[in-house]
């Protein structure tokens, strides 16, 4: 597998657009570019059995958030609060910035 550039970033908003959460928002825990999957925040939960331990001497059922592909996944503008496409541009100083394809504000800088 091949590391792939992203067009999310932890810590961004996101809707998701298929699956069986699809409608639903959250913020983005951890992003995987290798498996093109992200964690978000409470949602994709699955039932995990957790084995009794030092830590955890009772054992049990945990719920987690699981991975969800990044295509199903889209990035919320922070300024126009709607899903959107994310482009990229230069600035005039060198750096990369990241742009809503709505409203062409910049999302963020890096």
């Amino acid at each position: 597998m091949s590391k792939t550039k992203m067009h999310l970033k932890r810590g961004d908003n996101v809707m998701v657009i298929a699956g069986k959460e699809k409608g639903k928002r959250g913020k983005i825990l951890h992003v995987s570019p290798v498996k093109n999957r992200a964690i978000v925040e409470a949602l994709n939960m699955v039932t995990h059995h957790e084995r009794p331990s030092r830590t955890n001497p009772q054992g049990g059922l945990l719920q987690k958030e699981a991975p969800i592909h990044v295509s199903n996944l889209m990035l919320v503008c922070p300024k126009c609060s709607t899903p959107t496409r994310v482009g990229r541009t230069v600035l005039d100083d060198g750096t990369k910035a990241r742009v809503c394809k709505n409203c062409s504000e910049m999302v963020d800088q890096g």
